[in-house]
């Protein structure tokens, strides 16, 4: 859950459809045969209210997928799978899932997939960021060298002025309500009484979201990597958890580089690597390096710490990381830069900052944000105050048009959560207040793992043994478990 610029290639993929009104049967077609997609994924376009409610208010078109199951005869419906982000894609989302969830799963549910509004082929947003603003440590907002704000709230009145010259008439209508109302059409389009579904990070709230407003409407609910349902701050306290989660996390790769620190030469202990990190990271701070190909074309302070982010968030981002360092301290030249094409993050950039923007009011105030930015420095170093710092929602051309949702535990009892020990994005203590928001609709099964995504990921066959259990049979742990 890269809540700003995790957007990669299949945000691109032109995938063929027949249009369809959301109410009638889907008319499917194959997607094509763009590289990833399954030959079994077909496509479809449904066209759904452009703002609910306002049924004279024209429509937008959203892209949806599905496998259907292997076996007819077993099938017990849909399984949804919402992506994350938000601003994440999710039309491929079949074709990935069909080679990893076991075949007793399989068997019972077609797999659906869809672009959530404004995203990839579901009537795309963008605000026309320039080349040097889509810059992943901008997307973010670190501080300056010694925590200083100033450029962020250039870039975040740039941010928002460009979105309101250039974002168009879906824009304001993109957010977690209108979210969960384009699922509920999804679900009356394919003719299902009631859905399944497995959420992934901000797919969580999304779910749990669906789950508040048609609580009628679920079958078997799966969210997996929880964020803070916090009805006060939504996405404020999603971003405040970096801090957190990078905390909670750190310790993983440190101890991973200090048993290798004859390769890297990172430290010997992990106090050792997670002092090297920060001294390195204010070294840069003050001395950036020149990296040729990068957004922008230097490792700074912000690119070393957001390569440290992405990282944490599998065990793979370890080599990475510690490579970087290792780079940089002195040891060789600089790996390639990496970077997602700019139109996916074009349209990224303008879904995330919609969504987090449009569910929830953020504070204006730049003194606040720098009292925030000095406090969280100090706090949870590692991350340099970017959790708390000031954004494009700050100066946001758009009111809110709703109240944010409170999750409760009104409804039947058929949720499970699954959670890893140590997210760096969305920690066990977020995803505990997501459990108490749900009561006892809600059990957790905790996984003692590191990263981010839980259910196929990590290989903790107790963690994966529960969520496919109740996928299967409906049968959920008696109390909340933890998976060592």
């Amino acid at each position: 859950m890269n809540r700003i610029a995790s957007i990669g290639a299949a945000a691109l993929i032109s995938l063929s459809a027949t249009s369809v009104p959301a109410h009638a049967a889907p008319a499917w077609t194959s997607c094509g045969t763009a590289a990833g997609l399954d030959p079994r994924q077909e496509c479809t376009t449904l066209q759904v209210p452009l703002t609910y409610g306002k049924p004279g208010g024209g429509t937008i078109s959203l892209a949806v997928s599905r496998i259907r199951t292997a076996r007819p005869g077993l099938r017990r419906g849909v399984l949804l799978l919402i992506p994350g982000g938000p601003g994440s894609p999710g039309l491929g989302r079949p074709s990935t899932m069909v080679k990893r969830l076991p075949s007793a799963v399989l068997d019972r549910y077609d797999l659906i997939g869809f672009d959530p509004r404004g995203v990839g082929q579901s009537s795309p947003v963008s605000c026309g960021l320039a080349h040097e603003d889509l810059a992943p440590s901008r997307l973010k907002p670190y501080p300056s060298a010694g925590g200083d704000i100033g450029e962020n709230v250039a870039y975040a009145r740039r941010f928002s002025e460009a979105c309101a010259r250039n974002g168009g008439p879906v824009l304001p209508t993109i957010s977690t309500r209108n979210e969960a109302r384009d699922i509920d059409a999804i679900r009356r389009a394919l003719g299902e009484e009631r859905l399944s579904y497995w959420g992934v990070s901000y797919g969580t709230y999304a779910g749990a979201v669906y789950a508040t407003m048609f609580p009628g409407r679920t079958d078997r609910v799966i969210l997996d990597s929880n964020d803070d349902p916090d009805p006060h701050k939504v996405a404020r306290a999603w971003l405040a958890n970096y801090s957190v989660g990078v905390e909670d996390r750190f310790p993983d790769f440190a101890a991973w580089a200090a048993e290798r620190d004859g390769e890297y030469g990172l430290g010997a202990d992990g106090a050792a690597v997670r002092r090297t990190f920060l001294d390195l990271a204010e070294r840069l701070d003050h001395a950036p390096i020149p990296w040729p190909g990068a957004n922008p074309p230097r490792l700074d302070g912000a690119a070393l710490r957001e390569t440290m982010l992405n990282a944490l968030y599998s065990d793979t981002g370890f080599p990475g990381l510690a490579g970087l360092m290792r780079a940089a301290l002195g040891s060789g030249p600089l790996p390639e830069p990496s970077a997602a094409p700019d139109a996916a993050l074009q349209n990224g950039a303008a879904s995330v900052a919609a969504t987090i923007c449009n569910d929830v009011e953020w504070p204006s105030s730049v003194d606040l944000h720098r009292r925030l930015v000095a406090r969280d420095r100090a706090a949870h170093p590692l991350t340099g105050g970017m959790p708390v710092n000031i954004g494009p929602c700050a100066y946001w051309p758009y009111r809110p048009a709703e109240a944010p949702v409170r999750v409760t535990p009104q409804g039947p009892p058929n949720v499970l959560l699954v959670q890893n020990l140590r997210d760096p994005a969305t920690p066990y203590s977020g995803a505990l207040r997501m459990r108490e928001a749900l009561g006892s609709r809600a059990r957790m099964v905790a996984v003692d793992s590191g990263g981010h995504g839980s259910y196929l990921v990590n290989g903790n066959a107790c963690g994966d043994g529960v969520v496919t259990t109740f996928l299967v049979t409906g049968e959920r742990p008696a109390r909340d478990t933890i998976c060592r």
